[in-house]
């Protein structure tokens, strides 16, 4: 299945090379990338911190800077187990709710809503998103009768996988 699913993430580094100095235009296609390596294990390794995508293969590393402005953040509730993690290994990481529906809101300090709806988790257990940058946010998640509040922040060496959110 990698063999098979290798082209696609060549096409896309092939188009990130492409892109020059299109920062709108670079930006979409890490985003891209990034849910790619989410999905599914394409590579041998790619892990995520608070300034680049790093991504290992056939003995090769590659490193692509993230957007100036969007910090990604991997978000991971549980109710049994869990492990601890700063930042998200796309092709490591595993959540124990894995494809489950999930109520999920988050709002900045200054009380604008930036998700509030129902999502699924990735079949890693894990829920992505991109958010502004330097912000401090608060997070409530509902699952199952079960919930979960918790604050963490965007800044510079902010973690970037969340798994210490137990659901009650």
């Amino acid at each position: 299945m990698k063999k098979y699913l290798m082209p696609t993430l060549l096409g896309l580094i092939f188009i990130l090379a492409g892109c020059g100095n299109d920062s709108v235009s670079n930006e979409s296609n890490i985003k891209e990338m990034v849910s790619e390596l989410s999905a599914s294990k394409i590579v041998e390794s790619a892990s995520i911190n608070d300034q680049t995508l790093i991504v290992q293969d056939d003995g090769e590393e590659n490193v692509y800077a993230l957007p100036d402005d969007e910090f990604f953040v991997s978000i991971a509730p549980y109710i049994s187990y869990t492990h601890p993690f700063e930042f998200h290994s796309l092709t490591g990481c595993q959540g124990e709710l894995m494809n489950e529906e999930m109520d999920v809101k988050i709002t900045d300090e200054d009380g604008e809503v930036y998700v509030n709806e129902k999502l699924t988790t990735l079949e890693n257990g894990f829920l992505d998103f991109w958010l502004p940058r330097d912000k401090n946010y608060s997070l409530e998640i509902n699952y199952d009768g079960k919930t979960v509040e918790s604050d963490f922040s965007t800044f510079e060496n902010d973690s970037t996988c969340l798994t210490d959110l137990q659901l009650k």
